[in-house]
């Protein structure tokens, strides 16, 4: 071989080198397909990882497998009066990792390549225009980057299954992996649970309910609510908001207007305590307090309001979402939950979940209202 013909074949080597994403070069690498079809290569062992974008630590912590990430996102080491993540508050070495960009996926490469040991895998969830874009991301790195759908417990449920599966996936553990299957069985049983309990209750003997003050990408009012409330959709509750008890379909946050949730009057009224987050003098809270068209609300004046655990924080919290159902389904219909003690339920909810019993600590950080009947005179 001449030395133009070396010098061509040493640079085609280096070309490769670059492109190629760590840890493909390695024998035995395995071909994985992620939630959006691409085709990634990730090693055949995956022992260091980091984990992308809303929600998406949840998910690793959920399998047990936490102790792979080599750095975090921003959100992770940031100390706040008020966190509504259980998977958080029971890892608390999360704030005193390195931090690898900025919180809902605005990863910075510069960073990853930082870390050390280097992640041989990225688990992203991804939404499209919202953060790094995982091809960049990959390019960038020459790091496997592995898109999950985040899901949720309506009608996107599987895609959560598959997301824990495909991280156990590339993990290739078989710890991992039945860890997965235990969690997806654990909520199939619990969602399960939950209806059996309800499932003869006639219309109308259900009470009519509102849930106000639900978070999304931040803080917001009472008018914050969710037609498809999973926790009122499994506990059959009459959602005046629409579509709690026939669907469970996550329908997204809306604003309603407070002309209407007036007229409608409910039976019982829930305060998502996220909105605690906007302060003493304003949010959910302060609204039912002080606003004059609230006070006229029949709940209101009876004392019949309260608080449910956060729901959406960095994405929906799977944990908070059953816990808040059986506090809920208990307060509505206590002779179908005879026996069940809504805290002791989310104590063993969290303790399954992330590992430890976070209710009571997260409860202290939003003022002890979660479960509890809300003082507002």
């Amino acid at each position: 071989m001449n030395f133009v013909s070396l010098h061509r074949a040493w640079i085609l080597l280096l070309v490769a080198a670059v492109l190629l994403p760590a840890g493909v070069a390695e024998a035995g690498g395995r071909r994985i397909t992620d939630a959006l079809g691409r085709t990634v290569d990730v090693p055949e062992t995956v022992r260091h990882v980091i984990a992308s974008g809303s929600g998406c630590l949840r998910l690793l912590t959920y399998l047990q497998a936490q102790d792979r990430i080599v750095g975090v996102d921003d959100i992770e080491v940031r100390r706040r009066e008020f966190d509504a993540r259980p998977y958080a508050l029971a890892n608390p070495q999360f704030k005193d990792m390195p931090v690898f960009g900025e919180f809902r996926g605005f990863d910075r490469p510069e960073q990853i390549l930082t870390l050390d040991p280097l992640p041989q895998v990225i688990f992203k969830v991804h939404n499209a225009g919202l953060g790094t874009d995982p091809e960049e991301l990959q390019a960038k790195t020459g790091i496997p980057v592995v898109v999950l759908e985040y899901g949720n417990l309506g009608g996107k449920r599987p895609q959560f299954y598959a997301a824990l599966r495909l991280m156990a996936e590339v993990l290739a553990d078989p710890a991992v992996q039945a860890r997965a299957e235990a969690v997806a069985t654990f909520f199939e049983t619990r969602i399960a649970d939950l209806q059996s309990r309800v499932r003869d209750i006639p219309e109308t003997a259900r009470p009519s309910v509102f849930v106000g003050g639900l978070a999304s990408r931040g803080p917001h009012g009472f008018q914050s609510t969710e037609p498809g409330y999973p926790p009122f959709a499994f506990v059959n509750a009459r959602n005046l908001a629409g579509g709690g008890a026939e669907s469970g379909k996550a329908q997204g946050v809306v604003e309603m207007a407070k002309e209407q949730i007036v007229t409608w009057n409910p039976d019982v009224l829930f305060l998502d305590l996220a909105t605690l987050q906007l302060g003493e003098s304003a949010g959910g809270l302060h609204e039912l307090k002080a606003d004059p068209a609230y006070q006229t609300l029949t709940a209101v004046q009876q004392g019949r309001v309260y608080g449910v655990l956060p729901y959406n924080w960095y994405s929906q919290n799977f944990g908070s979402i059953l816990a808040n159902a059986y506090f809920i389904g208990a307060l509505l219909y206590p002779d179908r939950f005879a026996g069940v003690d809504p805290v002791q339920e989310a104590e063993g909810i969290y303790t399954f979940l992330v590992g430890k019993p976070v209710f009571g600590e997260m409860n202290a950080l939003f003022g002890k209202l979660a479960f509890t009947r809300i003082p507002l005179h």
